[in-house]
């Protein structure tokens, strides 16, 4: 009798290891999923201090087991700040800013570095509204185009942590009253000589 319940104890935990062995990790065809990044950046440039807090939602769809469409929101607030010299209080006046974009685009996941790495390419159309620090101020209204990569890393078959990097490409254009302003940004170097310069970390729920 022993001998019967050890087998059967050895079976169970056979059957469970190899159950968790085929658990997979990345997307699938008809898969959706709610994720979010959260990017902090901050420089300091000849005395003149800019910081930048950002919180990006999304939401994708799975066309295939690659291409996702993706809708997000991202909420920024900007603090540039001139740096007092030595001995002096703290500087008073202050340029802050929130700006509010609205993102359509997609994911496409093009190569997997392992079992749990999966890297993607996204791209879309961002349209968005600086309110220039408020108080009477005129509204920018920004309209653009852009391209990065990212990493997702697997914690489990639902979960992973989501690397967004910084975009290889942008196209901007923006009109504050009658004021337009256009730039274009093509920014390769970046990516291999800091790579994490400016990196968006969040979480992705796969359902």
């Amino acid at each position: 009798m022993k001998k019967i319940i050890l087998s059967a104890i050895a079976v169970c935990a056979f059957g469970f290891a190899n159950a968790q062995d085929k658990e997979s990790y990345g997307f699938a065809s008809g898969d959706m999923y709610l994720g979010g990044t959260i990017h902090y950046f901050s420089e300091d440039n000849g005395g003149v201090k800019s910081t930048s807090n950002t919180i990006a939602p999304e939401f994708g769809y799975f066309l295939s087991d690659n291409l996702a469409l993706t809708v997000g929101l991202e909420l920024t607030a900007n603090d540039l700040a001139a740096k007092p010299a030595v001995g002096t209080t703290p500087a008073v006046d202050a340029d802050k800013s929130k700006q509010t974009n609205i993102k359509i685009g997609g994911r496409y996941y093009f190569l997997n570095v392992g079992e749990r790495f999966k890297t993607y390419t996204n791209f879309g159309l961002v349209s968005g509204s600086n309110d220039n620090g408020g108080n009477g101020a005129e509204k920018t209204a920004t309209l653009g185009l852009g391209a990065g990569i990212g990493v997702n890393y697997w914690i489990t078959s639902k979960w992973a942590v989501d690397f967004g990097l910084n975009d290889v490409f942008s196209y901007n254009t923006s009109k504050t009253g009658d004021v337009k302003t256009t730039s274009m940004t093509l920014d390769i170097n970046k990516q291999y000589n800091n790579i994490f310069a400016a990196a968006k970390v969040g979480l992705i729920y796969k359902f």
